[in-house]
C-alpha cells in the first residue's frame, strides 16, 4: 500500500518500521475508525532491553501519541523456555529468581517513551506468567493445542532452519510458538488486543496467534512486523549476541559502544 490512511500507520511507513503486515488494508481501516490496543512481547532473558528493541518500544511510543492504546507484555512465563526462533542451540534455562530479577530492570526502560497508567489513553504492561503458569496442562492440549498442526510448524522457518542443520530442537522450545500465540488470545479477551508488533523474525509466532484467535474467538486479529537491526556484518543484534548494546546505561558506557562498533567492522573486513 502505498499511502496509510491512519495516522499510526503513516508514521510507520515514513519511517522505515514497516517490513510485513498481516492485512493491510484491514488494519488500517481499523487503526481510523477506533482505537487500538496492540502489543509487544518481551522475554526477561536479560536485565536490559537492547539497541534492537528500541525499534519495538518506538513502536508502542507512536502507538500511543496517535491516541492508541500500547500493551508491553513482559514474558514470565514465556521466559521459562525461550524463543528458539532462529536460534543454532537452546537458550540456557534461566530461574524463577533470574526472571523477576530481569523482569524489574526491563520495565525501567520503557519509563523515557510510555506513559502507564489507569487512563485511556494510557499504556499498559502485564506479565503474560499470570496465566501461563496456571494452565492445567490436559485441558490447555485440549482445547488449545488441538488447533495447531505439527506439519505447518515444522514448516515455519524458524523450527526448519534448526531441523535442516540438524541441530537439536526440544520438545520444551517446540512449545514456545503455542505459548505466544495463547497469549495474543488472552490479550483478546482481556484487554480487546487485535494487533501483534515485533520484529521480522516474530513473524511465524505471530501468525500462529491470528490464527488461534480465529479458531478459538472467531475474532480476525493483525500482525505487524519490523526489520530487525543488525550490526555491519548482518547478524542480529539481540540480548544474547556477544556485545549487545543496552538500553541501560550503567550496562554500556559510550566507550564500550564504540568499541563494539570498531570490532564488528573489524571482523567484518577480516572476513571479507
Amino acid at each position: 500500500m502505498s499511502a496509510f490512511k491512519s495516522d499510526f500507520l503513516r508514521i510507520m511507513s515514513e519511517r522505515g518500521f514497516i517490513h510485513q503486515i498481516s492485512d493491510e488494508t484491514g488494519l488500517d481501516q481499523l487503526f481510523a475508525k477506533e482505537t487500538v490496543s496492540a502489543y509487544i512481547g518481551f522475554d526477561a532473558t536479560a536485565k536490559s532491553l537492547h539497541a534492537g528493541s528500541l525499534i519495538q518500544i518506538m513502536m508502542l511510543h507512536w502507538l500511543q501519541q496517535t491516541g492508541h492504546r500500547p500493551i508491553a507484555l513482559m514474558g514470565g512465563g514465556t521466559s521459562m523456555i525461550g524463543d528458539p526462533s532462529f536460534k543454532d542451540e537452546a537458550r540456557k534455562l534461566l530461574t524463577p529468581q533470574d526472571i523477576d530479577d530481569n523482569l524489574a530492570g526491563i520495565r525501567r526502560n520503557f519509563a523515557p517513551y510510555l506513559k502507564f497508567g489507569s487512563g485511556a489513553g494510557d499504556a499498559i504492561m502485564v506479565n503474560n506468567a499470570d496465566w501461563l503458569m496456571e494452565i492445567n496442562y490436559v485441558n490447555f492440549l485440549r482445547d488449545v493445542g488441538r488447533h495447531f498442526s505439527v506439519n505447518r510448524m515444522l514448516a515455519f522457518d524458524s523450527v526448519k532452519l534448526r531441523l535442516d542443520r540438524e541441530q537439536s530442537l526440544s520438545f520444551l522450545e517446540f512449545n514456545y510458538m503455542i505459548l505466544q500465540a495463547y497469549d495474543f488470545v488472552e490479550l483478546y479477551k482481556h484487554f480487546g488486543c487485535r494487533l501483534q508488533m515485533g520484529g521480522s523474525d516474530q513473524w511465524g509466532n505471530i501468525v500462529n496467534g491470528i490464527d488461534l484467535g480465529h479458531r478459538m474467538e472467531g475474532v480476525q486479529l493483525f500482525a505487524m512486523t519490523t526489520p530487525l537491526l543488525t550490526t555491519s556484518s548482518g547478524a542480529k543484534m539481540g540480548k544474547s549476541a556477544s556485545g549487545a548494546v543496552w538500553l541501560d546505561g550503567d550496562m554500556l558506557s559510550p566507550y564500550e559502544f564504540w568499541q563494539y562498533w570498531r570490532n564488528t567492522e573489524d571482523a567484518t573486513s577480516a572476513a571479507s
